[in-house]
């Protein structure tokens, strides 16, 4: 890597690979990094892989993990409890990345002082991305900047850069393919300093398949979304639920209301019941939403505490966040 500054070794950085059943690929993906970055340790870490992925990267000179446990959110809690470094790069083993891509990365996030530098796909032609995760990936980054207010290109990227500060920090709650989704979250309500940088995208070789399933697994990503929305801005989102409570039982009591200032009756008493009922449950949440905000707050000094308590790279001291 050129113009490595002197305060960070080879064996400050890591790469680490996520792997499942990339025979066809893992090899190449192994051999590629080390090429890219001469003396910087590989691992693999297999997730039960049904083909030869574990035995393959061995050769290919990976240091190989087992993880048992099933799921891609279950491979990353490990690789950031169990591999030890400043800079930790994480790419998916299905040789759809540039390696190449690396070095800028890793200098983009030191010289600029980030936590993390997310590798946004270029297609280098128009069949690699298939119509529906292209539209899926653009629908989803659009949600997750809207609700968090900061612009995402591409938060399904496999191929992140990491400041250790980020990687011991990152509490890992999901287990399949939404962790991407998670890791911008915590960026996002952290306020920390992240970059996109373009790399290019392509097919994956023969005999590698995607693990993908368009619809499934984007209703995960959704309805994670929707989950991380709720939990990271309670306020804001159950004050939403209230309002449209709200809306539903006026617009019930106003002919109630109306019947009632002419006649003095109140001939529809179910609806009554239903329009006061839903009000006292508009309050409840909007409430709710006061009291999680609470906690949320607390939850989120919490990880900045945790975040902080690592060691930055470079001269600055754990508590000196002064040249952010």
């Amino acid at each position: 890597m050129t113009n490595k500054p002197s305060f960070l070794s080879t064996e400050s950085i890591a790469v680490v690979i996520p792997c499942y059943n990339e025979a066809a690929a893992i090899a190449k993906v192994v051999a590629d990094f080390r090429e890219v970055l001469p003396g910087v340790p590989v691992h693999v870490f297999d997730n039960n892989s049904s083909d030869d992925s574990a035995a393959i990267a061995t050769v290919a000179g990976a240091c190989v993990h087992r993880v048992p446990m099933q799921g891609k959110g279950h491979v990353v809690r490990r690789m950031f409890a169990d591999v030890d470094a400043d800079v930790y790069i994480m790419v998916d083993g299905d040789d759809t990345y540039e390696a190449a891509a690396a070095p800028v990365m890793i200098a983009r996030l030191i010289d600029e002082c980030l936590d993390m530098v997310v590798g946004v796909r270029k297609p280098v032609d128009a069949n690699v991305h298939r119509p529906g995760h292209a539209f899926g990936n653009a629908l989803l980054s659009g949600f997750l900047s809207g609700l968090f207010g900061r612009p995402c290109s591409d938060i399904l990227s496999g191929y992140r850069v990491f400041s250790r500060r980020f990687a011991k920090s990152f509490p890992v709650l999901s287990s399949g393919f939404e962790i991407e989704t998670e890791l911008t979250v915590h960026a996002l309500e952290l306020r920390l300093p992240v970059q996109e940088h373009p790399t290019a995208f392509k097919e994956r070789p023969p005999g590698s398949a995607s693990k993908l399933n368009t619809f499934r697994d984007g209703f995960r990503i959704l309805f994670t979304m929707l989950r991380l929305f709720s939990a990271e801005r309670p306020l804001l989102f159950y004050s939403l639920c209230a309002a449209g409570l709200a809306l539903i039982s006026i617009a019930l009591a106003i002919p109630i209301v109306l019947t009632y200032a002419h006649t003095g009756l109140v001939p529809r008493f179910p609806t009554a019941i239903l329009a006061t009922g839903l009000m006292l449950l508009a309050a409840l949440s909007f409430f709710s939403g006061v009291t999680l905000d609470t906690v949320t707050r607390g939850r989120r000094e919490m990880r900045l505490l945790a975040y902080l308590a690592q060691p930055a790279y470079g001269v600055r001291t754990p508590f000196d966040d002064s040249q952010r």
